[in-house]
């Protein structure tokens, strides 16, 4: 067992101490095997069990000097240390380490992976005895992993030839870990992470992107490249089967792809157009450590912050599992910083932005850019325009949208132009039948109608564009007929709107309409009824009669109508 202690002091208010954290942990070594071999992130370490007879080793024999293979090279205790090495004993064992690129260390292929190796023989002295421990440490090397853009690959050798005296053995353990923790079957599952054992290699594979590990963004010739990485572990133990002795062998071994290009792509969202007169630009995808610090347009530089005072909205924003980000702006059509260009030939309008990202890398603060051009094209908006004519009964009124979807609505009269009046009144394309209209004229032959028709913004109800067309339509009004009778049609006018024509009668006021609606009155009686008066002209008799409102009702509407029009 062991414990460790750390105390933690956070800085804080000057006006007070700084308070002081204190934490704890208790931990249990594992079992010493008869030989560890650790490979570390910039270093290889051989741990091996002296012979039982070395009880006494450390007071009785005195390390005088170390071999190191197949160089022959000798060196005493003091030399080792001067080259870089590490070594040392206890009454039980000998560590020696190594850096990995060390000048004793060579390369040997194992399995078809190249291995680094450190090989020695350390001697002690006593008297007139000599003894001899050999240390052997083999490390993996970078070239024993394969990439491809999705997987990372490492291959390690099952039978570590360096490590063995004979091809028995038995492998007792094989575990897979990330940043020196070890994971069980679930995790390792839930990563993706896999460890397949085969006749002659350990292989690992992990997916790039893999929890665990983490993306670096780098610049190459002001490129954008990243790179990813991750540190996995293998844990294997086994056991010769000659020597019966046991070998406890762990590696952790930093893996960094090479660089992958990145090349950063300014696009428009799809639910973004033209007509909003703002382009909504976004670029990415960045690794989290990297930061916008300005933008550079033609006539100037700006800040994020200026950009945002200025109403471009600059945002940054994250991925879904917060690993990547991208950098939004809008910048309006109407900016000074965008170049506008009409094209009267062709009806529309260019709009280019032109700008340069200017980013930056952290912690090592490296900048690069990224240059963009992007322009939006409009049609000139030509106003809708309203014509019509008339026929014998109908008004044709054509509603012309020029180059401009259907954003108004249409006022026919005092009515909105919505899909039930249209059904009742269009009969084929735009035109409308002339009962919509307002009759302001009415003559012994004909009806004078006026049609009105606006186009009306939605949004605020102003008048895009008015039209009004009168037209004459030819119409029996009176009529006799051989059999003692006669009809007469009483038609509304907009002179008067708080008419009721159901309430007209003739002169006698017992004598209604026949049939009425809100536009007119329609009148059916002998000539020898309701008041009809006759006389002669020339050879010609004329029937007479009168149609008005009674005398009370004719006193209300007067009070609410400036002027009355006569109906004969």
């Amino acid at each position: 067992m062991f414990s460790l202690v750390m105390q933690f002091r956070l800085p804080g208010n000057h006006m007070t101490e700084d308070p002081v954290y204190r934490v704890g942990k208790t931990c249990s070594y594992t079992p010493w095997t008869s030989r560890e071999i650790l490979c570390d992130r910039n270093y290889m370490e051989a741990s091996e069990q002296s012979m039982p007879q070395w009880t006494c080793l450390q007071s009785r024999y005195k390390m005088t000097a170390v071999v190191f293979s197949p160089s022959k090279n000798v060196m005493n205790v003091d030399e080792v240390q001067r080259k870089g090495y590490a070594i040392a004993n206890t009454p039980t064992r000998l560590v020696l380490r190594s850096p990995h690129n060390a000048e004793e260390t060579y390369l040997q292929n194992v399995a078809g992976v190249p291995m680094r190796v450190l090989s020695t023989s350390t001697f002690f002295e006593q008297k007139w005895l000599v003894t001899r421990v050999d240390a052997t440490a083999v490390c993996p090397t970078p070239e024993a992993v394969a990439f491809t853009p999705e997987v990372i690959t490492w291959y390690m050798p099952k039978h570590i030839d360096p490590l063995f005296s004979s091809d028995a053995f038995t492998m007792l353990e094989v575990y897979m870990g990330i940043d020196a923790k070890r994971l069980d079957t679930e995790e390792m599952a839930a990563r993706n992470y896999s460890v397949l054992v085969t006749e002659a290699h350990i292989i690992v594979e992990i997916p790039v992107g893999a929890v665990g590990g983490y993306f670096k963004s780098h610049i190459q010739d002001d490129q954008y490249f990243v790179t990813y990485t991750i540190e996995p572990m293998l844990e294997l133990l086994w056991i010769e089967e000659v020597a019966h002795e046991n070998t406890s062998y762990k590696v952790l071994f930093p893996i960094t792809t090479p660089p992958m290009a990145r090349p950063p792509q300014v696009h428009t969202p799809l639910d973004t157009v033209p007509e909003q007169a703002v382009f909504v630009l976004e670029l990415g995808t960045f690794n989290l450590d990297v930061e916008l610090l300005n933008i550079t347009f033609p006539t100037m530089v700006l800040t994020v912050a200026e950009c945002n005072a200025r109403g471009f909205n600059v945002q940054e924003q994250r991925s879904p599992d917060n690993t990547l980000k991208t950098f939004r702006m809008e910048v309006p059509f109407s900016d000074p910083v965008v170049f506008k260009e009409r094209r009267a030939e062709q009806g529309v309008t260019t709009f280019t932005l032109q700008l340069i990202y200017g980013l930056v890398i952290f912690p090592e603060y490296a900048p690069f850019s990224h240059s963009a051009v992007v322009d939006a094209v409009l049609l000139d908006i030509v106003p809708p325009s309203v014509t019509g004519n008339c026929d014998q009964e109908n008004f044709h009124i054509t509603v012309d949208y020029r180059n401009q979807e259907p954003f108004f609505v249409v006022l026919v009269g005092k009515r909105l132009l919505n899909h039930e009046f249209a059904q009742q009144y269009l009969t084929e394309g735009d035109r409308l039948h002339h009962h919509v209209a307002l009759l302001f004229s009415v003559h012994s032959s004909a009806v004078r109608s006026r049609l009105d028709v606006a186009l009306l913004n939605p949004y605020n109800n102003m008048t895009i564009k008015y039209f009004s067309l009168a037209c004459s339509f030819l119409k029996t009004l009176t009529e006799c007929f051989s059999n003692g009778t006669m009809t007469a049609l009483a038609v509304k006018v907009d002179s008067v709107p708080g008419l009721n024509p159901g309430q007209l009668t003739l002169s006698d006021p017992a004598c209604g309409p026949t049939y009425s609606d809100d536009r007119f009155a329609y009148f059916h009686f002998t000539v020898n009824s309701c008041g009809t008066t006759r006389k002669f002209i020339n050879n010609v008799m004329l029937y007479e009669n009168e149609i008005s409102l009674p005398d009370e009702l004719e006193v209300k509407l007067n009070a609410t109508t400036s002027s009355e029009e006569e109906y004969q």
